[in-house]
C-alpha cells in the first residue's frame, strides 16, 4: 500500500550536501511492523518523516495506494497526514494547555468530524490504551509511559492506516517500554506500522521486518517486499480548523498566562481609554455647545430682509483706473455693489409658507406698516405707539427678533405660528397670562424685573428711570388701533393730515382694541434678548392691520401720486412704495425671520432656501442673512479641531499597543513552535496556523477594548465630579455606547493586524524542525 521510489532528501550547508536520502526505494505492506534500524545521522528518522509528509523529498516519489504525491500540494499533504496517518513521537508532543480528551480529539477536530463521533472516537482510544479513566486530566497530571499512551490514543483515533513511531520507547524505564510495544505490536495486526529506534533488540523482539539504514540507504532489509499495481482508492479529506476551535485554542492558552494576559489587556487598552475619554468629554462639551448653539439660534434666525448685503468674494479684483490730477473719478462703492435688493413675491411667500413645519414652525413677518394707536389716560385720549423713533437699535436687538413696525426698540415681534409654544419656550408668566389672540399683547421684562423705559412711555406712562409701576398697573391696559379712514383727513387741496385727537375718535366702531393681558419675564439667561424688553405682539396684528387699511383712501391717493400726499413733496418711486408701506397698503413684509425647529434642522432650512434660488438670474435670487451659521462654524469647527488633535494624542498609545501585541504574539509563537509542529503533524494547514494565532490577537483585542471602555466610563465619575466644582457645568464627560462599541472594534482590528505577521512567520515553520523544538 506504501512505496517509495528511488527518494531523495539532500540537505545544503554552505558548500556541504548532506546527503539523508539517497536513492531509497522500499515498499510496506498493508498490514505489518517494520523496525528502521540505523545509528544516529543515518537519515531513519529523515525517511520516517517523508512517509508522514512532514518533509518533502527533493526527488523520487512516494507511491500511497498506486497514487503517486509528486504533485501533492501543500493542503495534500495537510489532508495525507490527518486522515491517512499517525504519529507517536518519543517526546509525546502533547499540547499542555489542554485536558487528554482534547489532545486525543485534535486531528478529529481538524477532519471535521462531528462533536459526538469526535468524542466516542477519542474515549474509545483512550479506553484501549488504559487511560479511560484520566481523560479530563492535563497533561502535567500524568507519568511518561501515560502521556505515551495519550500520544498513541491521538494516533489511532482517527483510524489512520499507517502508523509512524519515533523512538516510542526512548523516554520510557524498561517496564513502561514493554508495555508500550506490546501495545503497538497489537496495532500492527490492523494496520501498517513503522517503527524507527536505535535499538536491535527491542526491534527483533517486536518487529516482523527489520530495515538497516545507514548513510542515507537501506542497507539490509530482512522481508522485502515488492508493490504489485494497486487498485484501491486513495481519496483526501481535506482539513479545515473552524474558528471557534482556534478561538478555544487560544483562550485555553491564554488561561494559563492570565497573569500576562492582564497585563497586556491593561497595556493594550491604555489608548482605548484615552480615545474613549476624550470622546466622552468631547460629547458632553458638544452637547453644552449645541444647547448654546439652539438659544443662541432663537437670537439669531434666518433673515431675509427687502435690502440683503452680499458677501464680497476675495477673489473679486477692484479695478483701478489710472488716475489724473485734475480729476476725480466717480465709482460705485464696494458696500453699494454688495447691497441686493430681495423681491419677495408672491410665490416666494408662498413658498417659504409651503415650508415643512418640521424644519420651522416658527416664522415672523415684520412690516413696516403703522399703527394709529389711542389710549385714554385719566379720562383723556392720547396718541400712543409702539415705536420710538428717537431710539438707535442695540445690537442684541437687531441680532434678535426684536424688529417692531417702525424699527423701534421699545417693541418685539413674535411669529404667529405656535405664539404659545414660542413664548413658553423663553419666557414664564410673572403676572396675566401667555396671549391667546392676535390684538393680545404682552410686556416683556428683564431677568431683574426692569422694563425699556420707552415702553412704558408709549404706551402712555409717565415713566422717569427708576420709577417703579406694579404689574396691576400695566395687566389690563387697553389701546385702539384706528383705520386709515377714520385717523386721516382729506383736505380741499387734496392732502391728507391726521384728525384731531378725539374721544369720538377713540370710540370710533372700525376700531380695533389692542389689550395687555401679561408680563413676561426670560426663564433662563440664555433666553435673554430672544425679545426685546418693551411691548411684543404678534406678527398677526400687523396682518389685520394691513387688511383694514390697504384699500384706505389715502394708500389709494398715494398710489396714484408722485407726491407725499401728506406733506406734498416729489418722491421717487421707491419712496413712494415705503409711504405706502407705512400706511399699510402693502402686504409684502419688510422683512421674514425664520427659526428653524432645531439647530440640525437649519442647514436643511438653508438648503430649502437655496433650492428656490437655482436656475435664477442673479436679480430674481432671494439673498438671506444666517449670524447664527457663522457662530457656529467658529464654535462647532474648534471643537472639532480639538477633539481630533486630542484623539491624534491619544492614538499614539494605540500604535504603540498594536507594536507591542505583534512583539507578545512573536513572543507566543516562540513559546508555542512545537505546539505548531504538532498542530502540523495533525494535519493543520497554513491557515490554521495563522487562523490560531489570529484568534489570541482577536480575544486579547477584545478584552483591551472592553477593559479600555469600562475604565473610561468608570473614569466619567470623577471626571465629572471635579468639572462640577470647577467649572459648574453637570454631566459633562459622557461616554456614548455607540462610540465604546466602535473603540472596541477599532482596539480589536489594531490587535489582530499587530498579530497578523507573527501569526503568518507561525504558519510557515517547518513542521519536523518545530516538533524538534524545545
Amino acid at each position: 500500500m506504501l512505496e517509495l521510489k528511488h527518494i531523495k532528501k539532500y540537505y545544503h550547508v554552505g558548500d556541504s550536501v548532506t546527503k539523508a536520502l539517497d536513492d531509497v526505494s522500499v515498499a510496506f505492506r498493508k498490514k505489518e511492523f517494520v523496525a528502521i534500524l540505523g545509528p544516529s545521522g543515518s537519515g531513519k528518522t529523515t525517511m520516517l518523516n517523508g512517509i508522514g509528509g512532514l518533509d518533502v523529498y527533493d526527488s523520487g516519489d512516494l507511491i500511497i495506494k498506486g497514487k503517486s504525491t509528486q504533485d501533492f500540494k501543500a493542503s495534500d499533504w495537510d489532508a495525507y497526514r490527518n486522515n491517512s496517518v499517525g504519529f507517536i513521537f518519543q517526546s509525546y508532543n502533547i499540547i499542555g494547555h489542554l485536558s487528554i480528551l482534547d489532545n486525543v480529539e485534535m486531528g478529529m477536530t481538524l477532519s471535521g468530524v462531528g462533536n459526538a463521533e469526535k468524542k466516542a472516537k477519542a474515549v474509545k482510544a483512550l479506553e484501549r490504551v488504559g487511560l479511560g479513566p484520566h481523560m479530563n486530566k492535563r497533561p502535567n497530571q500524568l507519568s511518561g509511559g501515560q502521556m505515551q499512551r495519550v500520544a498513541i490514543a491521538r494516533a489511532i483515533a482517527n483510524d489512520p492506516e499507517i502508523l509512524l513511531c519515533d523512538e516510542p520507547t526512548g523516554a520510557l524505564d524498561t517496564e513502561t517500554s514493554v508495555q508500550i510495544m506490546d501495545l503497538i505490536k497489537e496495532l500492527s495486526a490492523e494496520r501498517l506500522v513503522i517503527m524507527v529506534t536505535h535499538n536491535p533488540d527491542l526491534a527483533r523482539e517486536y518487529a516482523s521486518r527489520i530495515i538497516e539504514f545507514a548513510d542515507g540507504k537501506i542497507q539490509h532489509d530482512s522481508n522485502p517486499y515488492n508493490e504489485e499495481t494497486s487498485n484501491e482508492n486513495f481519496a483526501l479529506q481535506k482539513t479545515k480548523m473552524t474558528y471557534w476551535t482556534a478561538l478555544k485554542l487560544s483562550f485555553t492558552n491564554i488561561k494559563t498566562k492570565k497573569g500576562r494576559t492582564a497585563l497586556t489587556a491593561f497595556a493594550s487598552s491604555i489608548g482605548i481609554i484615552g480615545i474613549a475619554v476624550v470622546l466622552s468629554l468631547s460629547t458632553g462639551f458638544q452637547t453644552q455647545v449645541n444647547k448654546t448653539q439652539t438659544n443662541t439660534l432663537a437670537q439669531m434666525p434666518i433673515t431675509i430682509s427687502q435690502t440683503a448685503q452680499q458677501q464680497q468674494k476675495q477673489s473679486d479684483k477692484i479695478k483701478t483706473a489710472k488716475a489724473s490730477n485734475q480729476t476725480v473719478t466717480a465709482r460705485v462703492s464696494q458696500a453699494d455693489k454688495a447691497t441686493h435688493t430681495n423681491n419677495l413675491t408672491i410665490d416666494y411667500l408662498t413658498y417659504i409658507k409651503n415650508m415643512s413645519p418640521s424644519l420651522s414652525n416658527n416664522v415672523t413677518y415684520t412690516y413696516s406698516t403703522g399703527m394709529n394707536l389711542l389710549r385714554q389716560v385719566d379720562g383723556k385720549t392720547k396718541s400712543v405707539t409702539f415705536s420710538n423713533k428717537n431710539s438707535k437699535s442695540s445690537t442684541a436687538t437687531s441680532m434678535s427678533a426684536a424688529m417692531s413696525s417702525m424699527s423701534g426698540v421699545a417693541t418685539s415681534v413674535y411669529p404667529t405660528s405656535d405664539n404659545a409654544n414660542f413664548l413658553k419656550k423663553h419666557y414664564q408668566v410673572v403676572s396675566g397670562q401667555y396671549p391667546t389672540s392676535a390684538n393680545e399683547v404682552v410686556l416683556i421684562a428683564n431677568r431683574d424685573n426692569t422694563v425699556n423705559i420707552n415702553a412704558l412711555k408709549n404706551l402712555g406712562y409717565s415713566a422717569k428711570s427708576g420709577d417703579q409701576f406694579k404689574f396691576s398697573q400695566i395687566v389690563g391696559t387697553t389701546l385702539k388701533v384706528v383705520t386709515n379712514n377714520d385717523y386721516y383727513q382729506k383736505l380741499p387741496t387734496g392732502n391728507y393730515l391726521p384728525n384731531k385727537i378725539t374721544d369720538s375718535l377713540y370710540n370710533k366702531a372700525n376700531n380695533q382694541t389692542i389689550k395687555v393681558v401679561g408680563v413676561l419675564r426670560a426663564k433662563t439667561k440664555d433666553s435673554d434678548n430672544v425679545l426685546a424688553s418693551g411691548i411684543a405682539y404678534s406678527d398677526k396684528l400687523t396682518q389685520n392691520i394691513i387688511k383694514a387699511n390697504k384699500n384706505s383712501d389715502i394708500v389709494k391717493a398715494q398710489k396714484d401720486s408722485d407726491t407725499n400726499v401728506m406733506t406734498g413733496t416729489r418722491v421717487d418711486s421707491d419712496m413712494r412704495d415705503t409711504l405706502i408701506s407705512t400706511l399699510g397698503g402693502s402686504s409684502t413684509p419688510a422683512s421674514i425671520l425664520i427659526y428653524p425647529n432645531s439647530f440640525k434642522n437649519k442647514d436643511k432650512v438653508l438648503s430649502y432656501l437655496d433650492k428656490y434660488n437655482q436656475g435664477k438670474s442673479k436679480d430674481d435670487k432671494i439673498i438671506y442673512t444666517d449670524l447664527a451659521g457663522t457662530v457656529s462654524s467658529l464654535t462647532g469647527g474648534l471643537m472639532d479641531a480639538i477633539t481630533y488633535v486630542l484623539i491624534a494624542f491619544a492614538g499614539i498609545s494605540l500604535v504603540t499597543s498594536m507594536i507591542m501585541i505583534a512583539i507578545i504574539t512573536y513572543t507566543s509563537v516562540l513559546e508555542r513552535t512545537k505546539e505548531i509542529g504538532i498542530l502540523k503533524a495533525l494535519g493543520a494547514r497554513k491557515k490554521d496556523i495563522t487562523r490560531v494565532f489570529d484568534a489570541e490577537t482577536t480575544i486579547l483585542g477584545v478584552a483591551s477594548g472592553v477593559l479600555g471602555v469600562v475604565i473610561a466610563w468608570l473614569l466619567t465619575f470623577p471626571i465629572n465630579a471635579v468639572l462640577s466644582n470647577v467649572t459648574g457645568l453637570n454631566n459633562v464627560a459622557h461616554l456614548n455606547p455607540m462610540h465604546g462599541v466602535i473603540l472596541i472594534i477599532i482596539s480589536t482590528v489594531l490587535t489582530v493586524l499587530g498579530g497578523h505577521i507573527p501569526a503568518r512567520m507561525a504558519a510557515k515553520k517547518d513542521a519536523a524542525t518545530a516538533l524538534r523544538s524545545e
